[in-house]
């Protein structure tokens, strides 16, 4: 399976999934479908979708509470308005932002949006690949990781396997962070319905949209194993 997202409109992508459950208009007919056998399964995916953006937004703000002018939105998704830099930038004006996403229409979106935002800035990187994305960061944003840093991973690490080794990317972050920065992670748990977990994999399937959601993934038990191991030099 090519885990990479691309521009079929006829593959569910997470991010149009997303947006979609969040009121937007940019998705496709075979997202909008995917989510209505979401919705028809478990009505309240919308609402966890909204609750889950609301908290996004109430850390961004209590983060620029605290003096952090640094924020970088990890699998940032196609942008829905207040986006981080909204947000951060309503606390502290001179907050800068870096959008990371590894799929190339929500990359469009984020330079279209960002184009007049001073410190503002896309990068069309995968999170996998945390070196690569740390990398690109240095070199293409105004992000200084010699200050603090706000990093978001809110919703994206339910696309790492296993095999993909979330540990260390949360690893590599975490090493690059100055003291004061804030590391902001929200997951899924197993005890989602079985049958929406069961009606998500069929839709996704071998699509980059596919979570990594068999049963007892992301369990108390293997939460703590990926938060040790992360926290291991």
């Amino acid at each position: 399976m090519d885990r990479v997202p691309g521009l079929n409109p006829n593959v569910p992508a997470s991010s149009r999934i997303w947006d979609y459950l969040l009121g937007g208009k940019d998705n496709y007919d075979t997202d909008r479908e995917a989510v209505h056998r979401m919705l028809t399964i478990a009505p309240d995916t919308k609402m966890l979708a909204d609750l889950s953006h609301q908290f996004l937004c109430r850390t961004v703000e209590s983060v620029a509470k605290t003096g952090i002018r640094q924020f970088i939105d990890l699998g940032a998704g196609i942008p829905t308005f207040p986006d981080v830099g909204d947000l951060a930038r309503k606390i502290e004006p001179s907050a800068r932002v870096a959008y990371v996403d590894n799929d190339p229409i929500v990359h469009a979106h984020c330079d279209a949006l960002l184009a007049d935002r001073p410190g503002a800035t896309a990068l069309l990187a995968d999170i996998r690949c945390p070196h690569d994305v740390i990398d690109q960061i240095k070199t293409s944003s105004t992000i200084d990781f010699g200050e603090p840093v706000a990093v978001l991973m809110t919703g994206v690490l339910g696309y790492v396997t296993r095999d993909e080794q979330p540990e260390a990317i949360i690893r590599a972050f975490r090493e690059v962070m100055a003291p004061g920065s804030y590391l902001v992670i929200t997951h899924a748990t197993d005890d989602s319905n079985e049958d929406l977990r069961h009606q998500m994999i069929a839709d996704t399937e071998n699509t980059p949209a596919q979570p990594e959601v068999p049963p007892k993934w992301w369990t108390g038990g293997y939460a703590a194993e990926v938060a040790a191991r992360s926290d291991r030099s």
